[in-house]
């Protein structure tokens, strides 16, 4: 819990004194009986203790709430998002049969990636993309968990690595109706440098967002290899940091790479970090390493926590002001049914 005005917690201090206060006050009442008792007559029968400071009790933890109250108390409570449909990139190329992750790294992430899909709650739509050599959006949006993992039983290896393609089918996916097409300058002398791309061209009206904006809408990309294939990574994810969405990338096997077999080939597999991190930088998400199938299921937790659940500052002093509300007036209500008096 946070206060916008903490100073005002000081006041709290206030609250011992005047218990201090009534005490006294009461013991000096309490022997003025006692002494005048001997003119009053018959005595009325002692009231029990816990009836005497029951009323205190309740109206001084009222009074003390109120002055938590004044510094206007905030609390940081988990919500629901509101993000309903989440993409799966999967690279399906042929370094994924490295076996370095038990029983190999395609194997790992399926396993991975159909546990993602349990945990997600069931308003979420999914998504699947697999991408080689090009990017195949294999399974639309689907509430379906078990259309899902039929899709990811049916993924095969083949050669290629098409990163920014796989970005790219997965936003045409999520955004149907808009294009996502990078288009470059035919001449040089255009004043506009050779490679950077143009922004996405909607059928209708251009839409273009603040980075990491879209709440209904995110993308997991899951790969462990260099883009080999298709458009420059990073000029796909600038679309999608303009259209506000996040792109989150999951880098699988180690820095220093994995030779592989393929076709009769051996050849060495490097992830290219620093690529994966610039696009989930642009895009305002994360970038993850999964060295080991273990790490592979702990990032896929960790993802299912990010695009589930956000939290949110709500002002609470309305609350705390009903609840000391309540304190002091059953107290004062005790005091009167038990004492006639307020307190």
């Amino acid at each position: 819990m946070i206060f916008e005005w903490p100073l005002l917690l000081w006041a709290s201090v206030l609250a011992p004194l005047l218990i201090v206060g009534f005490v006294m006050v009461r013991r000096r009442r309490l022997a003025a009986v006692q002494h005048y008792a001997q003119w009053a007559g018959p005595v009325a029968a002692p009231v029990s203790r816990w009836r005497r400071w029951v009323p205190l009790v309740l109206s001084f933890t009222g009074m003390i709430a109120l002055f938590v109250a004044m510094a206007r108390p905030i609390a940081v409570v988990p919500i629901a998002s509101f993000r309903d449909r989440v993409i799966l990139a999967l690279d399906v190329s042929n370094s994924m049969e490295a076996a370095d992750m038990a029983p190999t790294r395609f194997d790992a992430a399926k396993v991975a990636a159909k546990s993602f899909i349990d945990n997600q709650d069931s308003n979420t739509q999914i998504g699947i993309v697999a991408f080689a050599g090009a990017a195949l959006p294999i399974q639309r949006p689907t509430y379906d968990r078990e259309k899902l993992k039929e899709a990811i039983d049916r993924l095969e290896l083949m050669e290629g690595t098409a990163l920014g393609g796989a970005i790219q089918v997965a936003l045409q996916t999520l955004y149907p109706k808009e294009s996502f097409e990078i288009e470059r300058p035919k001449e040089k002398d255009e004043g506009v440098a050779l490679g950077d791309p143009k922004p996405p061209v909607a059928e209708g009206e251009k839409i273009v967002r603040d980075p990491g904006s879209e709440d209904a809408a995110a993308i997991i990309v899951l790969t462990d290899g260099a883009a080999t294939a298709g458009p420059n990574p990073l000029e796909v994810a600038k679309l999608a940091a303009e259209r506000g969405v996040r792109v989150f990338t999951v880098g699988v096997g180690t820095a220093d790479g994995e030779v592989v077999k393929a076709k009769g080939i051996s050849m060495r597999v490097k992830l290219d970090e620093e690529t994966l991190r610039k696009i989930a930088d642009v895009t305002l998400a994360r970038y993850f390493l999964a060295s080991t199938d273990t790490d592979l299921r702990e990032i896929y937790e960790n993802l299912n926590a990010r695009l589930t659940t956000e939290t949110k500052e709500l002002e609470i002093t309305a609350f705390v002001l009903a609840f000391a509300a309540g304190l002091i007036a059953i107290g004062v209500m005790l005091s009167l049914a038990w004492f006639d008096r307020i307190l």
